[in-house]
């Protein structure tokens, strides 16, 4: 992972994991938890897929979909 992905990576993460404590009322830890060990977080992380580009709000959605549906839905799991 380069230092500009790395950087987006970061940032994504970030907003997302406050999302969850807002939207939820997850502590901290628990929200890291959850983001961390998702799906979602690996194809964020994952260059191949771009999803590091798209903003925190669009992989936000596709992580509360991930939450609701138990796995990735269309779309991101077919990259």
């Amino acid at each position: 992972m380069n230092k500009r992905m790395q950087y987006l990576v970061e940032g994504i993460t970030k907003d997302i994991i406050v999302y969850l404590m807002e939207d939820n009322g997850y502590d901290l830890s628990t929200a890291l938890k959850e983001f961390y060990n998702s799906e979602t977080f690996a194809k964020l992380s994952d260059e191949a897929t771009g999803l590091y580009i798209e903003s925190s709000a669009y992989v936000y959605e596709i992580f509360k979909d991930e939450l609701k549906y138990g796995r990735l839905c269309i779309g991101i799991n077919q990259i």
